[in-house]
């Protein structure tokens, strides 16, 4: 007798209250992103110190990301979460009075405060997987990470419909919508509960494949997800860098829209996707992609191969990231979950602050195409670990589960 199918489990319904949370978190980056360096350097008392604000901002994200991770343990993810919601509501205010008072210090704490927000809310795919069976773990994943399809379109149509009011300084209601943004995380996380454990959720990390100590699968875990966000960053910043000299602002924004998509519209497949082909498949394709961008950036310099390098730098960094993520979530034990999180989280701030502060040193000195070039190797690196970390017989969360 065939055995009788057995439907699939079901994401619990909280999975999509942190997609939204998700959404919010990165509709306030977008929109930090897009007036950060022209308010700073309006406000700075000299030109060259107008990315101070930004820098701030992810050097408070990279130095709150741990200790945030260590507070989930003792006070549970809900209360920092809500932490984090209302230092997204001061950073708004911060930022008001900044910009309608020309406080460069008052932008500067708006920046600090905006960047140990983004510290809390970095954890909210983490939350996604906590006592879920191993079968959702990377579509959970995968589904708060494509909350960012919202904010790519969200975060640039607020920033430009706000930039300019009647009656208020300019950029000044771009930071008062941080704190509406705030005050609605506050909503969604008094909604939230964070799931009890369930007997499937038991076998989510087994004993023969989940620890507390450093292991391949662990370090390549974490290699992933700092290194896509390193390349990521860093190309994105400096292809925008390259094009205000080849094409128009208006084209430029739209390349860079393009990359953002691409970065997010995967995530609705990219968890099933796991699935079906195995996690290692999954990450030597985006290592692939990566690689393929990078190759994209060694031809002439001009508009299109720019473009299609974006697109392939997004559509890679999606399979990397929440693959590197869904790989952590599989490989750490229940009880050292935090510490582990909080490790991978702040490599990636790490990595996302130089991949903020390098791009300019890298083009003045070496230029566009050798930038790329000294990208390849780590794409490289990335498809050997994955190889070596993840055999057939094991590479596929479906697979585990299956068996």
């Amino acid at each position: 007798m065939p055995p009788r199918s057995i439907a699939p489990p079901r994401l619990p319904g909280s999975t999509y209250l942190l997609t939204l949370a998700q959404a919010i978190h990165l509709t306030c980056a977008v929109i930090s992103v897009t007036v950060a360096a022209v308010v700073g350097t309006a406000l700075a008392p000299s030109q060259a110190l107008g990315t101070i604000p930004y820098g701030i901002q992810f050097a408070a994200m990279m130095l709150c990301t741990y200790p945030a991770s260590m507070l989930m343990r003792r006070w549970g993810r809900r209360r920092v979460f809500s932490l984090g919601a209302l230092l997204l509501v001061a950073s708004g205010v911060s930022g008001y009075l900044a910009a309608q008072h020309g406080s460069f210090g008052a932008l500067t704490a708006a920046h600090a405060l905006l960047g140990a927000f983004m510290a809390c809310a970095g954890f909210y795919r983490f939350a996604a997987v906590d006592h879920v069976a191993a079968a959702l773990k990377a579509r959970a994943i995968s589904l708060v990470v494509a909350g960012g399809v919202l904010a790519a379109l969200a975060g640039p149509a607020l920033a430009s419909t706000l930039r300019s009011v009647a009656g208020f300084a300019d950029f000044s209601l771009c930071y008062a919508t941080l704190s509406v943004m705030g005050v609605a995380t506050l909503g969604l996380m008094a909604l939230w509960r964070e799931p009890a454990p369930s007997p499937q959720s038991a076998a989510a990390a087994p004993a023969s494949q989940a620890g507390s100590g450093w292991t391949l699968p662990v370090f390549t875990a974490i290699f992933c997800s700092a290194g896509a966000y390193l390349m990521m960053n860093l190309l994105m910043v400096q292809s925008s860098l390259v094009m205000k000299d080849i094409c128009s602002f208006s084209a430029s924004s739209r390349a860079i829209q393009a990359h953002v998509l691409a970065m997010f519209l995967p995530s609705f497949v990219t968890g099933p996707l796991i699935a079906r082909i195995g996690l290692r498949a999954t990450l030597v394709t985006g290592f692939v992609l990566l690689l393929c961008a990078a190759a994209a950036g060694t031809l002439v310099v001009a508009y299109e191969p720019i473009v299609g390098g974006l697109v392939l730098l997004g559509l890679g960094w999606n399979f990397v990231y929440v693959g590197g993520g869904a790989l952590l979530a599989r490989h750490v034990s229940d009880s050292s979950r935090h510490r582990w999180q909080g490790l991978n989280d702040t490599a990636i701030a790490a990595c996302a602050t130089l991949g903020a502060f390098l791009p300019a040193p890298l083009l003045s000195g070496v230029g566009w195409n050798v930038t790329n070039i000294l990208l390849m190797p780590m794409c490289a690196a990335g498809i050997v670990l994955c190889w070596k970390a993840l055999p057939r017989a094991s590479n596929g969360m479906g697979a585990a589960v299956r068996a």
